[in-house]
């Protein structure tokens, strides 16, 4: 059940990112450097920071300056992003690779990795949502209201490790088989993007 065992790794690195809580903080991955759990931890610790990020942008009163460099840290973030979960989609091809694909196999709409950064993602939703539907300064409808979509958020947990077993059980049996596109992402290429190719001329 590779979902509920990134899960739990999950929650660490989210625990661990809040100890400090800062963006520029150093990661202290605990994980032994080339493993899946090393990776995941990784993984989710970009996602965290950007969401951290995310929030820090939001300020009205943000200096214009230091705006647009946070958001040249996200763009670099998102890169980041990319790039690890196409190395969890390696670990999985590795993981699948001599598996005999039926002929009557068909693809999934996203690969197991963009799966599991959803599910990067939902942990940090279920964090911070957890953290809203408990906040003691806040009103009890804003409690009541927040705990409400905590549960929502639980079930989509709940559901999403239905739903990632079952595809992974698939690639198995040769019921499905993965095709991994690179991102194309355009927007920090120099040769793809208008605004920089048109500055080199």
């Amino acid at each position: 059940m590779f979902a509920q065992f990134a899960f739990p790794i999950f929650e660490q690195c989210i625990r661990d990112y809040h100890v400090i809580d800062d963006v520029y903080q150093p990661t202290l991955n605990p994980y032994e450097k080339g493993s899946i759990e090393y990776l995941l931890y990784a993984k989710n610790w970009v996602d965290t920071v950007q969401w951290h990020y995310e929030d820090i942008i939001r300020d009205p009163q943000i200096d214009p300056i230091a705006a647009l460099d946070l958001k040249r840290k996200i763009d670099a973030s998102n890169q980041v992003r990319t790039d690890m979960v196409e190395y969890i989609d390696s670990y999985f091809l590795q993981k699948y690779k001599d598996v005999s694909i039926k002929s009557d196999a068909k693809i999934n709409t996203e690969s197991p990795a963009w799966a599991i950064d959803r599910l990067s993602i939902l942990a940090l939703k279920i964090y911070h949502m957890n953290e809203e539907a408990t906040r003691p300064d806040a009103s009890i409808d804003h409690r009541a209201k927040c705990q409400e979509k905590l549960q929502v958020l639980l079930d989509q947990k709940s559901d999403m490790f239905t739903s990632i077993s079952e595809l992974l059980t698939d690639i198995a049996n040769g019921d499905k088989y993965m095709k991994v596109y690179k991102q194309m992402k355009m927007y920090n290429d120099e040769d793809l993007n208008p605004v920089l190719y048109q500055q080199k001329k």
